[in-house]
């Protein structure tokens, strides 16, 4: 649902790379089309939509519109000969160099324990936050350090498996595609020396550190007070106690996986640190190895901010066997890592309770020669797989993109860009162009090629989200601060606002731009990680 009226032709709002394909979704009438250079006012491409498609994730009827001819850069939009037209966008080379700075510029504003001076934040600045010690749950008198790191979402608590999988995504980002990263923020870190990029992990990789028990290893699954908020807290104001919760197994492999990661790209630029990194990473193994079956995590009764519990723990240590074995090279790890594949779990899985997906990159981003060949085929065999079945329900959806309807859930868009990034790791791995196509038809759905003519990325587009469920931004009384990425359409309707307001919509347009609406209009650090990878990755 958008405060806008729909126009009849969506577009990606920011652009289009000059020499990739160009398709614009025409809404409930096709036909002859023209596309306009908005400098000049001339037409430079005429053409005529496909066939008409009931789209059954909108509801709507739409037609493509194919314009992959146009590839001189400049200004555009196009015009329906019988009338309508879409906004203004962008043919470019690098049609993203700002919307990946501003998706990294995003986790600036997420960050806890310091000032966001009004140089670096404008209108968002705010004061130092949750600067004091927190209690270890069930042991009232052990206060521990827990300043810093990120702020999850649209709330303050900070999450320990959540966290280590945005560290996961940017890193890996910046892993395979260094360049992308090359223009500072800038952050009141910047240097010219370390990447921007590497700079804003390291701020949540050293709260991490703080997650960690130094009398067992284990990881506590997440620090936060007793209950929310209020919606309209600043940061500083929110001044209840703060409790570490009890550790988790599911928090302990992220854990392990995420610091052996980070021990590798940090290693040339500050060996010390890489080392504290692949220290503490040994010694979460060594809980996990000592405790093999653990509990799944539920919330203490007396605490009711969100739970993040997960079932299952496997995919977590397979990550973090194979994170460490691709690091240190190590048998032990490898062959942690085998004895765990043969358990039934997600493999190709990038979501925060389904960390599967992330050990089998770090698996197959190693050499041949490091892998056991009939593993490595199995898993090749199954990403392939994977890509493809992506690929065909792209082809057969209306606005391009590999959405059943029944998966427009909780955080729609961020199974949306999960299979950009799959896809993309597919490309890596595969060479085939049509995993890199259909990825960046994902990026369109996005900023602004969907049902509903919006982009879910604050600050651009010409018809941006702006009242994201955002405690320091509704507090302010400002927008949401730009480069935080909106969940999106939900049709469970687990809100108030979304239940009066979206009753019967089709899944796609289950959606509300209002600070209310938590359930399809939060933030998290975890929705703008997966948008900032599949962006770097297009570069």
């Amino acid at each position: 649902m958008s405060e806008f009226d729909l126009r009849p032709i969506t577009v990606n709002q920011i652009g289009y790379p000059a020499h990739s394909d160009k398709t614009a979704i025409f809404t409930g009438i096709g036909g002859a089309f023209e596309v306009i250079d908005t400098l000049t006012g001339n037409t430079v491409f005429n053409g005529e939509t496909g066939s008409a498609l009931e789209d059954a994730a909108s509801g709507l009827t739409v037609y493509q519109g194919d314009f992959s001819e146009v590839t001189t850069s400049g200004r555009y939009r196009i015009r329906l000969v019988s009338g309508g037209e879409s906004g203004d966008f962008d043919i470019a080379e690098q049609p993203y160099e700002n919307l990946l700075r501003g998706l990294l510029k995003g986790f600036y504003y997420y960050r806890c324990g310091t000032e966001l001076t009004e140089e670096y934040a404008g209108v968002w600045a705010h004061k130092a936050c949750h600067l004091d010690e927190g209690i270890v749950h069930g042991e009232p008198d052990r206060r521990l350090s827990s300043c810093g790191g990120w702020h999850d979402a649209g709330d303050y608590g900070k999450y320990a498996a959540p966290g280590a999988k945005a560290i996961a995504d940017l890193l890996l980002a910046y892993e395979l595609n260094p360049a992308a990263f090359s223009r500072p923020v800038p952050i009141p870190e910047t240097d010219n020396r370390m990447p921007d990029v590497l700079h804003e992990c390291q701020w949540e990789l050293a709260f991490l550190f703080k997650m960690q028990d130094s009398q067992t290893g284990g990881i506590f699954h997440k620090l936060t007070t007793l209950s929310f908020p209020p919606l309209n807290t600043m940061p500083e104001d929110d001044l209840a106690d703060l409790y570490f919760s009890p550790i988790s197994a599911t928090a302990t492999g992220c854990f392990a996986a995420v610091m052996a990661l980070a021990s590798r790209v940090y290693r040339p630029f500050d060996p010390s640190f890489a080392d504290c990194c692949l220290r503490s990473a040994g010694q979460a193994w060594g809980w996990l190895v000592a405790h093999p079956e653990v509990p799944d995590f539920c919330n203490p009764t007396d605490i009711l901010t969100g739970e993040y519990g997960d079932k299952q723990d496997i995919d977590e240590r397979y990550w973090a066997a194979a994170e460490l074995y691709r690091t240190t090279g190590e048998a032990v790890y490898h062959h942690a890592l085998q004895a765990l594949t043969t358990m039934d779990f997600p493999k190709y899985s990038l979501g925060w309770a389904d960390m599967g997906g992330y050990g089998t990159i770090a698996y197959l981003l190693l050499e041949e020669d490091q892998t056991d060949p009939v593993l490595r085929a199995r898993l090749l065999e199954g990403l392939a797989a994977e890509a493809k079945q992506l690929v065909r329900l792209s082809q057969s959806d209306g606005y391009r993109i590999s959405l059943s309807p029944d998966q427009y859930i909780w955080g729609s868009n961020m199974l949306v860009m999960n299979n950009a990034m799959l896809l993309l790791i597919a490309h890596r791995l595969f060479g085939e162009p049509a995993y890199k196509a259909c990825a960046l038809e994902h990026l369109h759905y996005l900023v602004g090629r969907n049902a509903l003519d919006i982009s879910y990325v604050t600050g651009f587009g010409d018809r941006p989200v702006k009242n994201t469920h955002y405690r320091p931004s509704v507090a302010a009384g400002v927008d949401s601060a730009p480069g935080l990425v909106s969940g999106g359409p939900n049709t469970g309707l687990q809100d108030d606002y979304a239940k009066e307001h979206l009753q019967g919509r089709p899944p796609a347009q289950c959606f509300v731009d209002h600070i209310d609406s938590y359930a399809t209009n939060e933030v998290t650090i975890y929705w703008n990680s997966h948008a900032l990878f599949t962006v770097a990755l297009l570069m």
